[in-house]
């Protein structure tokens, strides 16, 4: 083991390699139970213990993956904001069946595979302006602290102003602002973990003050996964309609982007990279894109590589047993299934608005005094919650990028790519209304 992850090369032992593990899976735990009950949202229709056997076990599989093949300190599990994605746009939204939501992430994860192996993902990626993926991730950001917002009940419909202030006095929204206000002070206090801490925390509060139930039990056998376990590939021949190709679309820009920016910002960091490259960047890819499949296959949504798994290098990972150890993590937390019962919307509340904050930080790097870049950014961001979808954002970004620098003189800066994407994104909003 010490020879096959290079610890000596890497200057890193199994003491630390474990720490590190243990690290990154605090810091991402909280995925365990916010994915389930996202996906399981009213209405979707899916089984809330089935979506929480298959998080653990697509997290599990895909760092694994990461782990043995990559050798990367880098672990995986369904990504924050693609499964906003799927439940309040696609299933929610679209009135699109839960199953076929699954098929779409699982025909995006193919492609991921055949794009990553034939070296064309790196060319759309090159193609698409950085801009616009730094507006993507900081829209998102806002799109799912604007649902943990709406969750809590800080924020109502109002019949005149569409959106105003809840009632900061009833239990639940008290407990979720109480929740907000630790993980701050914990995530300030620089607390590795502090969102899952955070969760914690407001849980046994609210459990002490009889906002939250108790549990029955703390383990308990490993749930049932059939009610999910497959349904992608027997609802596989509906995608092939124009609204699931913009499903579709949005699922792999969203994780291509997810995807790049964790593999550099967690490589950089573990001081992995060589010559501003990320050797066997193939091998991070694949584990990356096969963990999707396997994600859809088991029941959840895209599973993309976490940028959490920087508190694991923070904490001197550098090796792929990091990522076996937070693995094997994700396999024992199978057992903790009665924990769902305290995992109520007041308490998944503050780790949405939290990892918002997170992801709009983003926002910083957006030269935001050229107003070409300026309009499509702020476009893509702000359209994401005003129209409660992703992909609206993302279309609209899409389709106003090439106007403006056309009207600036940088025509130049369009690639062929970015024009075919302009085109796709019109006959996509136009057709989907």
């Amino acid at each position: 083991m010490k020879k096959f992850f290079e610890f000596d090369k890497l200057g890193t032992n199994f003491r630390t390699e474990t720490i590190a593990g243990l690290t990154t899976f605090l810091a991402m735990a909280y995925i365990l139970f916010v994915n389930p009950s996202m996906l399981a949202t009213e209405g979707t229709g899916m089984d809330r213990d089935a979506v929480f056997v298959a998080t653990a076990l697509a997290a599990a599989i895909g760092t694994l993956l990461m782990g043995l093949l990559a050798k990367y300190p880098i672990a995986l599990a369904p990504g924050m904001g693609l499964n906003a994605f799927f439940t309040y746009t696609v299933v929610l939204g679209y009135g699109i069946p839960w199953e076929t939501a699954l098929a779409g992430v699982l025909v995006s994860g193919l492609i991921f595979i055949v794009l990553t192996l034939s070296g064309v993902r790196e060319k759309i990626i090159n193609a698409i302006p950085p801009t616009l993926k730094l507006a993507v991730g900081a829209g998102i950001g806002l799109f799912i602290a604007f649902i943990g917002f709406q969750n809590s009940g800080i924020i109502v419909a109002d019949p005149a102003t569409m959106v105003a202030l809840g009632d900061l006095t009833t239990g639940p929204t008290l407990l979720a602002v109480f929740g907000v206000i630790v993980t701050v002070i914990l995530i300030t206090l620089g607390i590795k973990g502090g969102v899952f801490y955070g969760m914690v925390i407001t849980a046994v509060v609210g459990m002490i003050f009889s906002q939250v139930p108790l549990p029955e039990a703390i383990l308990a056998p490993v749930p049932d996964i059939s009610p999910t376990f497959g349904a992608a590939f027997t609802h596989l021949g509906e995608v092939f309609t124009l609204q699931m190709l913009g499903v579709i679309l949005t699922f792999l820009f969203v994780d291509f982007f997810d995807t790049a920016g964790t593999l550099v910002a967690v490589a950089s960091k573990a001081g992995l990279m060589k010559d501003n490259k990320l050797p066997k960047a193939g091998r991070a890819l694949f584990s990356d894109s096969a963990a999707t499949v396997v994600g859809a296959t088991l029941g959840t949504s895209t599973t993309t590589s976490y940028v959490e798994s920087a508190t694991g290098v923070g904490a001197g990972g550098r090796s792929g047993f990091t990522a076996v150890v937070t693995a094997g993590l994700f396999i024992l937390a199978l057992f903790f299934s009665p924990l769902l019962d305290v995992v109520t919307s007041a308490v998944t509340a503050p780790a949405l608005i939290i990892v918002g904050v997170m992801m709009a930080s983003t926002l910083k790097d957006i030269p935001w005094n050229e107003f070409e870049i300026a309009v499509p950014a702020f476009l893509t961001v702000i359209m994401m919650p005003l129209a409660y979808s992703i992909a609206t954002g993302i279309a609209v970004g899409f389709i106003f990028y090439p106007l403006t620098m056309l009207a600036k003189g940088r025509v130049k800066e369009i690639g062929p790519i970015m024009w075919a994407l302009f085109i796709v994104f019109i006959l996509y909003l136009a057709f989907l209304h």
